[in-house]
């Protein structure tokens, strides 16, 4: 995607054993790339969340064991790598799913071969998943369209998004904006309603920046804002994303996704979730009693950065000294709240048999 003209990935390898990554905890404010060269700035990396997102998570871990091989390419060396970024996050499915595939491939080759073939398969897992988005964003788009053909000539349809599911969580394009994306690109109007998402204000601080560098109209909002403009029909359509998805339609996304579902169904507002297929976790039914939710520093809650008036970037404390703070990461939207599954290879219902039509070989 765009920042200011220039197309950007959120991870790329730049030879030499150095993978270059965008610290998305300095946006908005500042755009910076830091270059990671070991298995520790790569697990730092994730746990910090300088790189967050399901998708990207997944490729930064990939990448991760490539680094980690550079400096021990033996099986104590691999099941290190793995078990040190496996630990970093445990929610998101995509970490486990990319270390596995990385495991398949290289615990059979001799540790001649393992570089090469590690930094091969995360650029491989890095290209599919734009790929993956790519599609997600055409699928999704017919259904901004076809909301565009249900309103007046010219108004906007108006999408309500949580937490930042664009290209920032991803390699490029993104699973809830890629839909936004594409239907920009293809002249729909279009305009964004976008949830700040407190705590770490990933909707205010990312999903704004990188909507406001490409172009796309929209409005940073309160997060309890969503359900009065459902009221208000000011919302045509929610998309989100996902950190996990249950074989039954349970979907696990950033704490908050949830109420904003229930405000959906009460309003009769369509709430649709961006879901590549790597983020399905198949060996789980029920989302709300088997995902594990992250809780993550109290810090986060209690703390604000920002920009003064005169340049600095500042944390500042806004509850008590004392009072004591709990972090959930996530929460889990139940299948009966969703509308549909926006997939790469297509829409479908969020159930089992949905998703089987579209993966049968998970059958």
């Amino acid at each position: 995607m765009r920042i200011d003209g220039t197309a950007y990935r959120t991870i790329w390898p730049e030879g030499g054993g150095t993978v270059a990554i965008i610290d998305q905890t300095r946006l908005p404010h500042d755009f910076a790339v830091v270059r990671l060269t070991s298995l520790e700035e790569a697990a730092h990396a994730i746990r910090a969340m300088l790189v967050r997102g399901a998708p990207l998570i997944g490729a930064a871990a990939a990448y991760g064991v490539a680094l980690a091989l550079r400096a021990d390419a033996s099986d104590r060396g691999l099941e290190r790598a793995c078990a040190t970024l496996l630990a970093t996050r445990p929610t998101a499915v995509n970490l486990r799913w990319a270390l596995e595939r990385m495991r398949a491939l290289l615990v059979p080759l001799p540790e001649s071969q393992r570089v090469d073939a590690a930094e091969a398969e995360a650029a491989a897992i890095a290209d599919e998943d734009v790929e993956i988005n790519r599609a997600i964003g055409l699928h999704g788009a017919a259904l901004i369209r076809a909301a565009a053909e249900r309103k007046k000539p010219g108004e906007p349809v108006n999408v309500l998004t949580h937490c930042n599911a664009g290209w920032l969580a991803t390699v490029d394009w993104g699973t809830a904006l890629a839909p936004v994306y594409a239907a920009f690109e293809q002249g729909i109007p279009l305009h964004v309603w976008v949830d700040e998402t407190r705590p770490r204000n990933q909707g205010a601080s990312l999903t704004a920046w990188e909507l406001k560098h490409h172009g796309v109209p929209h409005t940073v909002i309160a997060d309890n804002v969503g359900g009065h403009l459902m009221q208000h029909g000011k919302v045509d359509l929610c998309i989100v994303g996902t950190d996990r998805t249950t074989a039954t339609g349970d979907v696990c996304n950033k704490i908050g996704t949830y109420l904003k579902a229930l405000a959906a169904h009460d309003n009769g507002v369509p709430f649709y979730v961006g879901l590549p297929s790597p983020t399905i976790d198949w060996t789980i039914a029920d989302g709300v009693r088997e995902i594990p939710i992250e809780e993550r520093d109290g810090r986060e809650v209690s703390e604000l950065t920002g920009r003064t008036a005169d340049g600095r970037i500042e944390t500042v404390r806004v509850t008590p000294d004392g009072s004591p703070v709990a972090n959930y990461a996530f929460d889990v939207t139940p299948a009966r709240l969703v509308t549909g599954l926006i997939t790469e290879r297509g829409v479908c219902a969020p159930s089992r048999d949905g998703l089987l039509g579209l993966f049968p070989e998970r059958a």
